[in-house]
């Protein structure tokens, strides 16, 4: 029996999708279930699940751009799965440490009767095992050689010199088509500049006491909830407490209205390989710390993965980006339409500070908020970093009551 695998709809306004990448050789033989593809619409990339067991046949081209409801390719279910690679990953799983063959060398030198002295990896030389190749059949299959070839024998010279004669100026380029999803990212960003009254004010935090309270109660902290206690919750933490006091940064226009949210939905942007992704963390006013960073964990994982789905980035009343992962020091965050408002974190350096009358050195992050002046007025902007500011640089604000505020913060 032939069965079609169509376009799932990755989401009610999205009508077309990109075939990203197949996973599976035409041909090839999928168990029920497997990802065969990546798809790629304008706001994320998912994985095309055989819905069957069978021999499949690719009918879309990778790049090729498809309709929902599309065929991507058909399966033959006639044609069943041996299980020999399911039964070769379960002997792995159930091995015993003492029955784990010897660790096989980095690479292995494979002799022939021209090359004698090319290396191979493991992993090379079993595909060309599997398709009756050697090393001259690999050398005489290469169709050009590239800078990348070229650069790669020169990093192998032990003398670490090469002759001026040897040197190529490189001249090449290379035209790659823009995936869905940074079109659309490109599109809102533009209309973000265009359509939007977007101004940043900047603040800077005094980070030693987060940073102490991470230090004195992270083993506590991962102990009880098995997970590493990070800046990110301090920072969700204090921008829905803030939100709560500047109500219009947590809001938006929409047509003639401006709609203001009783809850805080944030956004967290995560930067993965296909572009910008901002997942998002539901009632974050509601979560305990250690909630929030496990689902910061487990929604940028996704998103790394390309496993994110729609249900995941929809919505979101203020978004949160951290720069400094990068090593940026400062930046004019650009608004997450149609979000009022954008908090940008960056890296934590020592700076000289003023302290009580004299110079001491403290660990100091500057804060950076983009919002849109249509719907927020500088007073408001600037009251709500300063919030911010405060709750990050005594902790202890964020919460009302207990005799060990720290550990009532933790949840300890």
């Amino acid at each position: 029996m032939i069965i079609e695998i169509k376009i799932p709809s990755p989401g009610e306004s999205i009508s077309e999708v990109e075939i990203a990448t197949w996973l599976v050789e035409d041909g090839d033989v999928v168990e029920k279930d497997q990802e065969v593809a990546e798809v790629e619409s304008e706001k994320a990339t998912l994985p095309l699940l055989a819905t069957d067991s069978g021999r499949i046949k690719i009918i879309a081209r990778a790049g090729e751009t498809l309709a929902v409801g599309a065929v991507a390719c058909t399966i033959d279910t006639s044609v069943k799965p041996t299980g020999n690679a399911k039964k070769k990953e379960s002997e792995e799983k159930t091995a015993k440490p003492e029955e784990k063959p010897a660790k096989k060398p980095e690479v292995e030198e494979v002799k022939t009767s021209e090359k004698s002295d090319v290396k191979v990896t493991p992993i090379a030389q079993q595909m060309m095992k599997e398709h009756g190749l050697n090393v001259d059949d690999i050398i005489q299959g290469l169709k050009r050689i590239t800078k990348q070839e070229v650069q790669a024998v020169i990093s192998q010279n032990d003398s670490g010199v090469v002759s001026t004669q040897a040197k190529e100026i490189s001249r090449e380029s290379e035209s790659v088509k823009m995936s869905s999803l940074r079109r659309k990212l490109s599109q809102r960003l533009v209309a973000v500049k265009n359509e939007t009254a977007m101004l940043t004010t900047f603040n800077e935090v005094d980070m030693s006491e987060v940073i102490q309270i991470r230090k004195k109660y992270q083993q506590q902290f991962m102990e009880k909830h098995s997970v590493k206690l990070g800046f990110m919750s301090f920072f969700t933490r204090a921008v829905t407490i803030a939100l709560k006091t500047y109500p219009s940064v947590n809001s938006m226009i929409d047509g003639d209205n401006i709609v203001y949210f009783d809850y805080c939905d944030i956004g967290i942007a995560v930067q993965a390989d296909k572009g910008l992704l901002v997942p998002v963390i539901r009632n974050a006013e509601a979560l305990s710390m250690a909630e929030i960073e496990k689902k910061i964990i487990e929604l940028a994982g996704k998103a790394r993965k390309n496993r994110i789905s729609m249900d995941d980035m929809a919505g979101g009343t203020f978004t949160i980006s951290n720069g400094g992962l990068f090593g940026s020091m400062l930046s004019t965050p650009i608004l997450n339409p149609p979000q009022a408002a954008i908090l940008g974190m960056h890296n934590i350096i020592e700076r000289p500070v003023a302290v009580d009358g004299k110079v001491e050195i403290r660990p100091v992050m500057f804060l950076a908020l983009s919002y849109d002046h249509r719907l927020i007025d500088g007073r408001d902007s600037v009251g709500f970093l300063v919030k911010v500011k405060e709750l990050l640089e005594s902790p202890e604000k964020m919460i009302f009551s207990g005799s060990d505020p720290e550990k009532l913060l933790l949840d300890l």
